[in-house]
């Protein structure tokens, strides 16, 4: 399966670099298309453990909490599914962030605010179930194989490649606006996450200005754990997490 994986991997990255497909968005499949960036650089991911290991990357690159995932960076071969623990609203997490985002959940709420968690850890066996799917629906409209996959990979994320396979990423929404779209960062939960979620270990993944960097386009609802003292670093510098780690 981690062959096959590997294989389509490295068809999507070639064929979306010839046909100028848009980087992945884990959201709103009905984005306008203004809002979608130019394709990020395209780098191979055939990547091994070994090799991973082996770039010239920061030592800070090596703690869980602080791990790539992406396209261009799958998940290393090695990578253990980590302890979850389920949250208050059902979702499961990485236990080791489970107290800081249930504070920060809890804070916003005491605060006047209702932030909801509609998205949180996906298996990778989950994520292919779900890529498939999105596949057999691109058939059916005619596509080959090939076309399919490329088509799917541009609103599914290509298993193993999504934030939320590592337990680190949630999707959270207003309780009165739960749509993924960019008027989600008008709402009362949003503002006062983003100006606050860094306290607790969070960053906001995807920023608005940072698409051509993140390969992502603008999701003011997918926050990411990094911990506390990369997440004030981050956001005081008003920098991603590629650029924290020097993987740009």
């Amino acid at each position: 399966m981690k062959r096959a994986l590997v294989l389509l991997l490295g068809l999507i990255c070639l064929m979306s670099s010839a046909c100028g497909i848009i980087p992945y968005q884990e959201g709103d499949i009905n984005k306008k298309d203004e809002n979608k960036p130019a394709d990020p650089k395209v780098v191979s991911p055939m990547e091994t453990s070994q090799e991973w290991t082996e770039k010239k990357v920061p030592q800070k690159q090596d703690q869980w909490n602080l791990l790539l995932v992406k396209k261009e960076y799958p998940l290393p071969e090695d990578f253990s599914v980590p302890e979850l623990k389920q949250l208050k609203s059902g979702h499961m997490v990485d236990s080791r962030i489970y107290e800081d985002l249930q504070n920060m959940l809890d804070d916003a709420k005491a605060a006047g605010v209702s932030p909801i968690i509609c998205s949180a850890y996906r298996s990778v066996e989950r994520q292919t179930s779900l890529f498939n799917e999105r596949v057999g629906k691109e058939k059916d409209l005619g596509k080959t194989e090939e076309e399919a996959a490329i088509a799917a990979a541009m609103v599914i994320a290509v298993p193993g490649t999504s934030e939320h396979n590592t337990g680190l990423a949630v999707d959270i929404v207003d309780i009165d606006y739960q749509l993924l779209n960019e008027e989600q960062e008008n709402t009362p939960a949003q503002k006062w996450l983003m100006a606050n979620s860094y306290k607790y270990g969070f960053i906001l993944r995807y920023p608005k200005n940072k698409v051509e960097i993140t390969g992502v386009i603008y999701e003011p609802w997918h926050y990411r754990y990094v911990g506390q003292e990369a997440a004030k670093e981050i956001t005081e510098q008003g920098i991603t997490l590629e650029e924290y780690l020097n993987r740009v």
